[in-house]
């Protein structure tokens, strides 16, 4: 690793941390959205509370930024890593929104896999962040967020094979759409993260 002869405003990694903790909790709250019976209502409005907590954090990180004049890695990547997280937040929202305002009752057992290559996706870029301090073991994490959002793209193709099989409405199919692209941007979102911090550690190694 690099010598480096000069402090580093630190803070970034733990503004990062909670940002990817947070897409853990979203993640999870869409697992309970698209289960039946649940009160999606409820668990929409937490969603906004965990979308409207990541808006609080990337402005966090950006405010910061601002004001540092010595940052631990370049700005252009703390900016990109914050705006990729950000954009992993609102996709999961907007998904969870329109599975509300749509009043989807049934959604095609293929949702499932897809929300739950999401949280594995959450759950893997939470443990990667503490990470980011030392430049250490992410090699196997940006090697597996890509071969989930792989996975991720497999359902995607499936269930727009499903929705435009016959079995739907036109009105329900346009409906579905619209929740599983949300679903699949965010899957590419968590590859943007994960292609950022690789980005980042071999600038930095």
């Amino acid at each position: 690793m690099r010598l480096r002869l000069t402090p580093r405003e630190d803070s970034y990694y733990d503004l990062f941390a909670d940002s990817a903790n947070n897409l853990v909790t979203a993640s999870r709250l869409l697992v309970e959205i698209i289960s039946d019976g649940s009160d999606r209502e409820a668990l929409a409005e937490k969603m906004r509370a965990c979308e409207h907590a990541g808006d609080e954090r990337t402005h966090a990180i950006m405010n910061r930024l601002n004001e540092s004049f010595i940052t631990p890695f370049d700005r252009e990547d703390i900016y990109r890593l914050a705006s990729n997280l950000d954009d992993v937040m609102d996709y999961m929202e907007a998904a969870a929104d329109l599975i509300g305002l749509y009043k989807i009752d049934h959604l095609p057992k293929e949702v499932v896999r897809q929300v739950e290559v999401l949280e594995r996706a959450a759950e893997l870029t939470a443990e990667a962040m503490p990470r980011l301090r030392s430049m250490s073991n992410l090699n196997e994490y940006w090697i597996e967020i890509n071969r989930l959002e792989n996975q991720a793209d497999q359902v995607y193709r499936r269930l727009l094979a499903k929705l435009f099989g016959g079995e739907y409405d036109a009105l329900t199919v346009m409906k579905m759409k619209e929740v599983i692209d949300q679903l699949e941007m965010a899957a590419d979102a968590f590859e943007h993260v994960a292609n950022t911090i690789e980005s980042i550690a071999v600038k930095e190694s």
